[in-house]
């Protein structure tokens, strides 16, 4: 027997306001994660270092496949935040064979940062693209988080340790 072990992830569904939107989105863009980096030089170094300094924005995309009432009142509204929810299923295989599924499950926090009315051609589905700016992100597998990051918050969670619990306590927060 191989020692080869794959995962697949191959289909998702997105839940907006805990709405189930199941065949209304076409594809995701999920956000990344991105670290900025701010770059250390100091007399007597031969070079210079990079250390962590916060996060980047983070930012999504969605592509929904016609024109959704209920998708549409949430976009048009800039000021109010969404809950998002990405749930999809992770397949183990080994050896050929797949040996396990387990939940995949994303929830975010993010506004709409436009309105899009989209793009018509002749006999074929209207195609909308909505961008949104992302303030909380947590990812799990197998009710396992992962990671888990709230801008506002300041909070950083990777595998259960909290890497800004001390920075907040330094703060006063």
């Amino acid at each position: 027997m191989s020692d080869v072990k794959i995962n697949r992830v191959v289909n998702a569904n997105i839940y907006v306001d805990g709405v189930n939107l199941l065949g209304r989105a076409e594809e995701l863009n999920l956000p990344t994660i991105k670290n900025k980096l701010s770059e250390h030089k100091a007399l007597g170094m031969i070079g210079s270092l990079e250390y962590a300094s916060g996060i980047d924005k983070m930012e999504m995309k969605i592509k929904w496949n016609s024109f959704y009432v209920d998708v549409i009142k949430k976009s048009a509204n800039p000021y109010q935040a969404v809950s998002l929810q990405v749930r999809s299923s992770v397949e183990n295989y080994e050896g050929g064979s797949r040996v396990a599924e387990l939940p995949l499950t994303i929830y975010l926090t993010g506004q709409f940062k436009e309105l899009p009315l989209g793009n018509f051609k002749a006999q074929d589905n209207v195609e909308l693209e909505s961008n949104l700016t992302i303030t909380y992100c947590k990812l799990e597998v197998d009710g396992v988080a992962l990671v888990e990051v709230d801008v506002e918050a300041n909070i950083y969670v990777v595998e259960g340790v909290d890497l800004m619990a001390k920075y907040r306590a330094n703060l006063g927060i």
